[in-house]
């Protein structure tokens, strides 16, 4: 089955990884660690950006949904489609207010990409921040902000 979602998946993460807002600073520090999907690390970094991972290591995991639509009589496919990109701020203590605003920060350069290129620079395909929810805990470790954007869009498969 043909699906355009890891190619959206990929122009994510490499947007990321370019993204100068992420780097870290002068001296080495900081900055937003970029993953792909789920990660095994013991980094400590206290702001991620993942894409197609949710960020909670007791979830399901799930990355993306898709819906197929009409075909055209050359044999493409229209699919619809919805990505987990998620915006992760730990913090080593219980402000909750910074790490909500910082994960914030952090999610709306993926919707700053979305919006200056809704293709990703790919063909026949369109993409945007279609939702958000945002999830908040006070832990033994301190306060923890995700945000969780919903990359929604569709595009044409190939023939």
């Amino acid at each position: 089955m043909a699906s355009r979602v890891p190619e959206v998946i990929e122009a994510l993460v490499l947007l990321a990884k370019t993204e100068p807002a992420y780097e870290a600073g002068p001296d080495g520090t900081g900055g937003v660690v970029v993953a792909d999907g789920p990660q095994v690390t013991d980094s400590a970094a206290p702001e991620w950006l993942v894409v197609g991972f949710d960020g909670d290591p007791n979830g399901d995991f799930e990355s993306a949904q898709t819906v197929g639509g009409w075909s055209d009589l050359a044999g493409g496919r229209e699919e619809e489609f919805q990505i987990t990109v998620a915006a992760i701020v730990n913090r080593g203590d219980t402000d909750v207010v910074v790490a909500r605003r910082r994960a914030y920060e952090i999610g709306a350069r993926v919707e700053e990409w979305l919006r200056a290129d809704p293709g990703l620079g790919l063909e026949s395909m369109e993409a945007a921040v279609a939702g958000t929810r945002l999830v908040q805990d006070q832990t033994d470790q301190g306060a923890q902000a995700r945000l969780l954007l919903v990359v929604a869009g569709r595009g044409f498969t190939g023939r």
